[in-house]
């Protein structure tokens, strides 16, 4: 399979170049909802706590890993994931259940769209 990188149509379009990249081999990628990567609402780190919700969620409807793991994965603390979480669930992109004491939350993600 040909990379779109070393197709010269592509080629001659694009204003962003991926040398060498292989987005398959260095572990996939997450398509994110532009509404929300422009929404005004949001701070910087409640999109990428949802964009990492979403990667999570690739093959389930329903995500659940902890504040901790979120926060290694990303490079932040859990307070700051956290305040994330409850950012975005003010907003209404995701709602979070509870699974009682000792266990991770589950997070619905949602996709919320606004006529500006």
């Amino acid at each position: 399979m040909q990379k779109l990188s070393e197709i010269s149509s592509f080629q001659e379009q694009q204003n962003i170049v991926l040398q060498g990249y292989d987005p398959i081999s260095a572990g996939g990628f997450t398509q994110v909802p532009n509404c929300l990567l422009k929404s005004p609402n949001l701070s910087a780190n409640a999109k990428i706590v949802y964009s990492m919700l979403l990667s999570y969620a690739w093959n389930n409807n329903r995500v659940y890993p902890g504040q901790v793991r979120m926060g290694e994965d990303i490079g932040t603390s859990q307070p700051t994931i956290h305040r994330a979480i409850q950012e975005l669930e003010k907003e209404g992109w995701l709602e979070v259940q509870r699974r009682g004491q000792g266990k991770t939350n589950v997070y619905l993600l949602k996709f919320v769209v606004r006529k500006k």
